[in-house]
């Protein structure tokens, strides 16, 4: 974690050719180390794709992004995949566990991307994994696992890399209200002992309130709450 981390948005829009107004219109923020934000918006109003923005995935039709000064657009696509893999975890609605390999497989990918050393690498995802209440699973198939265990597998993965932030998009969205508040509860642990940022992307006003600050995105504009 880096103390000085920060990514800033500068004046950014977005547009698609087949929508007549633009999805995010000229907004501007910043997001600290280990700060907590939370967007909410209705189903289309552009959460997701800010997510995108903020990550180098989708570039803005207008603005700037900055992380830690660099201009993430001017980064080749390489590049913007390096910073990803070192600084930013993703948390989404569907896990996206690879079906063929075990739960520790699965939370390690990120840390064999990189070439790191094995046996490291695995007792870091044992870790993790045992934090999270996943230490008698960690062999199991993501069809062997519950939805919570799978979501907590996929949080596991995010944060196995000691990320600067996690940009999770509705990541209890598929889960069931009890099971939502564990693996939720079981996140922002993690989190808070590893002292990532959070971007958190929802419509659940109750996980908003959880974060430090709450932004309601509509009609393209970001407002504090």
């Amino acid at each position: 974690m880096n103390d000085s981390f920060q990514i800033s948005l500068k004046n950014v829009s977005k547009s698609f050719e087949d929508l007549d107004v633009p999805v995010l219109n000229n907004l501007s923020f910043e997001i600290n180390a280990s700060e907590r934000v939370a967007i909410l918006g209705s189903s289309g109003s552009g959460k997701s794709t800010l997510l995108h923005i903020i990550a180098g995935l989708d570039d803005p039709s207008k603005g700037n992004v900055f992380f830690n000064n660099d201009l993430i657009t001017k980064l080749s696509d390489n590049n913007k995949s390096i910073l990803r893999n070192k600084h930013i975890g993703f948390v989404y609605q569907s896990h996206h566990l690879l079906k063929d390999f075990s739960a520790i497989e699965n939370v390690m990918m990120p840390l064999i991307i990189r070439r790191n050393d094995s046996l490291k690498d695995f007792n870091q995802a044992k870790k993790i994994l045992k934090k999270l209440g996943l230490g008698s699973r960690l062999n199991h198939f993501p069809h062997q696992l519950s939805g919570g265990e799978r979501q907590r597998v996929a949080i596991a993965r995010a944060i196995v890399t000691s990320p600067d932030i996690i940009l999770a998009d509705e990541p209890t969205g598929n889960l069931d209200h009890k099971n939502a508040n564990i693996v939720f509860e079981s996140f922002l642990e993690l989190t808070e002992e590893f002292k990532t940022a959070i971007v958190l992307v929802t419509h659940d006003q109750s996980l908003a309130r959880k974060m430090n600050k709450i932004y309601h995105l509509s009609s393209g504009k970001l407002k504090s709450k």
